[in-house]
């Protein structure tokens, strides 16, 4: 055997080799990138559902006793930012499921002191007696705080991961809130 005969078979034996590498690795890249995906995927429904939340919020800031406008505003925002085949479904009502978001509001009210609420009134914020100076607004001002009511708005929904993953649910809910205070 000659040093060409010797050359030509060493170079077939390497490219062999390269092949047999790639045959290992290429499984182990593609389950790394699809897990990106996903993870991706969460991340990003995530951001949408809080983002929604903080435009309900947002609503509601200007208008703490319009439910449905909160909601409205609420969905809208995620539907106008998640374009996805079936489309989503969002009206403020039912659970979290599949590919449906969930909006709740409500209303509080309470004392803030230093940039801490406390003693949040139990009752609607319209219905705060006001009249004796041991009611809660003026035991509240007479105790240097100021009475104000927030708006918390809670949008919950669902994420379908697209590959099954062992010790990971398929399902997840994301669930996030955006409170913001406002004048009661």
């Amino acid at each position: 055997m000659n040093a060409m005969q010797l050359s030509k078979l060493q170079s077939r034996s390497e490219s062999g080799q390269s092949l047999l590498e790639i045959a290992l690795v290429l499984p182990l890249l593609m389950l790394l990138a699809l897990g990106a995906i996903d993870m991706g995927r969460y991340a990003y429904i995530g951001i949408l559902v809080a983002n929604a939340a903080r435009a309900g919020a947002s609503y509601g800031e200007t208008r703490p006793g319009d439910s449905a406008g909160i909601v409205t505003a609420t969905c809208n925002d995620f539907l106008n930012n998640l374009g996805s085949n079936p489309a989503p479904s969002c009206d403020g009502s039912g659970s979290a499921s599949n590919n449906h978001l969930q909006v709740q509001s409500s209303v509080s009210c309470g004392c803030d002191k230093g940039g801490t609420v406390a003693s949040l009134y139990g009752g609607a914020c319209d219905d705060v007696p006001n009249s004796l100076p041991t009611d809660p607004i003026p035991a509240c001002q007479i105790g240097g705080g100021q009475w104000v009511a927030m708006v918390t708005v809670t949008v919950s929904g669902t994420f379908n991961a697209l590959f099954p993953w062992p010790g990971i649910p398929a399902t997840m809910n994301i669930s996030r809130s955006a409170t913001v205070r406002t004048s009661p």
